[in-house]
């Protein structure tokens, strides 16, 4: 079982209940040792990353990483809770994954949520010039009449 693969390998991971998927919850800075562990380790190779989203939740920011084994055809879903939100940064994993390298672009873009040594940190849809994160709960738009 995949979870008790995990466990084996992280004595203290503690996984979400009732997810679709097995759900690990880290912090931010474990994130980077988890995932060259997650990526090469034989009995779970985990070798695609194939979504990464970031919550925000106006007190905190999660990473939500989804990670696959095309070998062995199971998934898992790591939360990683960046606590400080004014300051968001977590590791980059663009080079255990390549898909990564826009995912992370795009959190940075709309999230601000900056990754630590990736080799192109720039914003990816918006331009240079745009203030702020467009998809924080803060944001302020006043074209938008919506507030959250």
């Amino acid at each position: 079982m995949l979870q008790e693969k995990i466990t084996a390998l992280f004595s203290d991971v503690v996984f979400e209940e009732n997810s679709q998927w097995p759900t690990m919850l880290i912090a931010s800075d474990q994130w980077r040792s988890v995932a060259e562990i997650l990526r090469s380790n034989n009995d779970l190779n985990f070798d695609y990353l194939f979504c990464v989203t970031a919550v925000d939740w106006k007190t905190h920011i999660t990473m939500v990483y989804h990670l696959e084994s095309t070998f062995y055809r199971h998934i898992l879903v790591v939360k990683a809770k960046i606590e400080n939100r004014d300051n968001a940064k977590i590791a980059t994993v663009s080079d255990l994954w390549r898909t990564a390298e826009l995912n992370e672009r795009e959190a940075y873009d709309l999230m601000g949520v900056h990754f630590k040594y990736h080799p192109d940190m720039r914003r990816l849809f918006l331009t240079d010039e745009w203030v702020g994160w467009p998809l924080r709960k803060d944001y302020d738009d006043p074209i938008n009449m919506i507030k959250l």
